[in-house]
C-alpha cells in the first residue's frame, strides 16, 4: 500500500506595514501538496494591538509551529518578513525548517563603506531622516512606501498602488515606526553565514527598494544558497509576477 505524504508546511511572513491576507492570492496558486499558512505579526492586522519587535514576531512564528505540530518547514519572507524568518532561526534554531525563501530583503538595512547591499543609497544618516520623516507626515509616508513597493507606478496585477496606500494606512503609525526602528537596527549578516539549511534568496529586477546585490550576496553567503530574480517585478514579485512566483516556490519546496 502506497504511503500518503504529508504536505509540506509553508508559512508565509508578510512585509512591514501588510498582513498574512497578502498571500491570498498565491496561496490559491499554489498546489495541495503545500500546506500554507499565512499569519498577522505584531503589530499588524489581527494582531495590530501587540507591541512590534523582531523577538516578539519571531515567537508568535514559534508558537504558530508549535501549536499547529508544523515541521519540516519552508519559510517564505517578504521583506519585514525575511527579517522574522531570520529572527526566528537565530533564537529558536531549524530543528521545524526545511528551508528558507527571502524576498526583496537585507540583513542590513544602512549602508555603509563596506555594506553595499542595504536600501538603495540609504546610510545610517539617511535612515534616521527617513524615520523623522515617518513621524513628521506619516500619511506622506505612506504614499512614498506604496509607490517604492512596486518596480510599476500604478501597482500591480489585482493589488494598485491605492491599494497598498489603503493598507498601510490601516496600521497604527506608533506601532509602524516601532518596528521600523527594529528592523533599522538590525544586523543579521552572521545567521545568514551560519544557515544550515537551504536558502533562496530572490528578488524583483525592478527593485526600487534593495539593489539586486542583496540576494546575490545573500546566496553567496549562505552555505546552501541560490539565488533567483523575477524580470518585471520590483519589490513585490508575488504580486507582481504571481504566476512566475508561485512556480518558483513550489519548485524549491520540492527540491527541499
Amino acid at each position: 500500500m502506497a504511503e500518503t505524504l504529508r504536505p509540506r508546511p509553508v508559512v508565509l511572513l508578510h512585509g512591514w506595514t501588510m498582513r498574512g491576507a497578502i498571500f491570498n492570492d498565491l496561496i490559491a496558486r499554489l498546489p495541495v501538496e503545500l500546506d500554507c499558512h499565512a499569519p498577522d505579526l505584531p503589530g499588524h492586522g489581527e494582531r495590530a494591538a501587540d507591541e512590534p519587535s523582531l523577538a516578539a514576531a519571531a515567537q508568535t512564528l514559534s508558537a504558530l509551529l508549535e501549536e499547529r505540530d508544523l515541521t519540516d518547514v519552508l519559510l517564505v519572507g517578504w521583506s519585514m518578513g525575511a527579517a522574522v524568518a531570520w529572527q526566528y532561526v537565530e533564537t529558536f534554531g531549524t530543528d521545524r525548517i526545511a528551508g528558507l525563501m527571502s524576498v526583496d530583503m537585507s540583513p542590513k538595512l544602512a549602508c555603509g563603506p563596506d555594506w553595499p547591499h542595504g536600501l538603495i543609497g540609504q546610510s545610517a544618516e539617511d535612515v534616521e531622516t527617513t524615520t523623522g520623516r515617518m513621524i513628521a507626515d506619516w500619511p506622506g509616508m505612506a504614499e512614498a512606501i506604496a509607490t517604492t513597493m512596486f518596480g510599476h507606478r500604478e501597482g500591480a496585477p489585482g493589488y494598485s498602488r491605492a491599494d497598498a496606500r489603503e493598507q498601510i494606512l490601516s496600521n497604527d503609525p506608533a506601532r509602524m515606526i516601532t518596528m521600523w526602528k527594529a528592523l533599522a537596527l538590525m544586523d543579521k549578516r552572521q545567521v545568514i553565514s551560519d544557515l544550515p539549511c537551504p536558502l533562496l534568496a530572490t528578488c524583483g529586477a525592478l527593485s526600487r527598494v534593495y539593489p539586486a546585490s542583496t540576494a546575490r550576496w545573500l546566496a553567496e553567503t549562505a552555505p546552501r544558497g541560490e539565488m533567483h530574480s523575477f524580470a518585471d517585478s520590483g519589490h513585490s514579485p508575488h504580486l507582481e509576477e504571481p504566476a512566475a512566483f508561485a512556480a518558483r516556490l513550489t519548485e524549491f519546496a520540492r527540491n527541499l
